[in-house]
């Protein structure tokens, strides 16, 4: 079974979500890989990765402030503050949510719904550089 894999780097602003579907999708393209899965893991542990609503950024503004509550950088009983106020949060918020999606491949295209998108979920208030694979198998 044909199997590819492929990296890429992604800028962000700090704490946010910022849409990968499409840096994703180009890999599975030139995979050659035509029916399938594809992992996209991110390989750190104070951001994470979410398929969520992409057609209206409303949505992913109530999640960070979903996030901000549940998990705030003011809670007096972390002691991983190492890196400042945000570092042990953006590991829970890591924990809560997941670094790896599994999604299917189907005529070379990966089978989202019609409003979903595959997004990193930046955790840290600093801009960070963060690295995605993406990993396919399947049938060409």
């Amino acid at each position: 079974m044909p199997a590819h894999a492929e990296s890429f780097r992604l800028s962000t602003r700090g704490k946010g979500t910022y849409e990968i579907t499409e840096q994703c999708q180009r890999i599975i393209a030139s995979s050659g890989i035509r029916t399938g899965t594809a992992t996209i893991f991110v390989q750190h542990t104070s951001c994470s990765l979410v398929i969520y609503e992409n057609a209206d950024p409303s949505a992913r503004t109530d999640l960070h402030s979903f996030f901000d509550h549940l998990v705030p950088e003011d809670t007096p009983y972390f002691v991983h503050t190492h890196e400042g106020p945000d570092d042990m949060p953006s590991h829970l918020r890591m924990a809560l949510t997941r670094t790896s999606e599994v999604i299917p491949v189907m005529n070379a295209r990966l089978a989202l719904g019609t409003w979903q998108g595959i997004f990193l979920f930046e955790h840290r208030r600093a801009s960070h550089t963060r690295s995605i694979v993406v990993s396919v198998v399947g049938e060409a």
